[in-house]
């Protein structure tokens, strides 16, 4: 049973990823006052299926100066990570039983880096490793912000288990008493996920497309959906710790799509930012932020303790 409602999660999470690239491309148009795609099926509902066909029978190209294995291996590694992350969702029935579920998160996002880091290096190209010691120093930065707001969260449950923010959140979300962290939080998710206004990594007017410039075919398929997964469990994750993670109910899904509506929303309305003011963004307004927050939070939960 286990294996089936792995292999039942992972289907669903390709099919929502394809349907999050049409979902996309429509938003988007209607941003830029056009159509999107409406002519595959109907509405563009067989886009998606075409886009794959056709990414995973172009022709591969074969990089006669690259790291051979390394160049082809990390795609693969950064797919197998994303889907590693989908093990963290929060079951009812509790298929998976994570305690440590908040710290698997955190080692996961951390070891993301390395696939960015190894498909820029082996492809031995300029633009690509110069976009991937982008991605690199841009992950690593916002990753601090994020683990202190993380922290912030879990000082009102007092487990590492996603699945006590369900228990927590019946009567009140956090978002209620921490929407400034929440707004961090949710920047840090579009810094984390290589989103418009934090693409640094994929600046086409710059690096013509980062670090996979020198991918086509099945390995910039197998980034596109690493990239696409990690949206939506980013989505999925911002439920769980600010909007009342009520598994059993069809609004938690709804928020999650919400949530990827913000992502694309965000990339069709703000441009993008200068490189050292997305440094001095997390290191002078969100580390400070969520460090004084997580010193009040700790000292109003002593205080009470004390009261009580």
């Amino acid at each position: 049973m286990y294996l089936i409602s792995l292999l039942i999660l992972i289907i669903m999470v390709l099919v929502a990823v394809a349907f999050v690239t049409l979902l996309e491309r429509k938003v988007l148009g209607y941003i830029q006052l056009r159509k999107g795609p409406n002519k595959v099926g109907f509405m563009g509902l067989l886009q998606p299926f075409s886009d794959g066909l056709k990414l995973f029978f172009k022709e591969q190209t074969f990089l006669y100066t690259s790291n051979f294995y390394i160049y082809y291996m990390s795609p693969v590694f950064m797919l197998i990570l994303s889907f590693v992350l989908w093990l963290l969702f929060p079951y009812l029935i509790n298929i998976y039983s994570f305690n440590f579920g908040v710290l698997f998160f955190l080692c996961c996002t951390g070891l993301g880096v390395y696939g960015v880091l190894m498909s820029g290096w082996s492809s031995n190209s300029n633009y690509a490793l110069l976009g991937s010691l982008r991605a690199v120093a841009q992950t690593i930065s916002y990753e601090v912000s994020m683990a202190l707001i993380l922290v912030c969260s879990l000082i009102f449950i007092y487990s590492f288990n996603f699945l006590d923010f369900y228990y927590y959140q019946k009567y009140v979300w956090f978002i209620v008493f921490m929407f400034p962290l929440f707004m961090c939080w949710f920047a840090s998710c579009l810094a984390e996920t290589n989103r418009s206004p934090f693409d640094f990594a994929e600046g086409e007017s710059e690096l013509v497309s980062g670090f996979n410039v020198e991918y086509s075919s099945g390995g910039f398929a197998f980034i596109f959906l690493s990239e696409y997964m990690n949206i939506i469990f980013m989505s999925v994750l911002c439920s769980i710790l600010f909007l009342g993670c009520d598994l059993n109910s069809i609004f938690f899904f709804l928020k999650i799509t919400f949530f990827v509506f913000l992502f694309i929303w965000v990339r069709g309305t703000l441009p993008r930012f200068r490189y050292d003011k997305l440094m001095y963004l997390t290191w002078k307004v969100f580390l400070p932020l969520s460090l004084n927050y997580l010193l009040f939070y700790s000292g109003f939960l002593c205080l009470m303790l004390m009261l009580l």
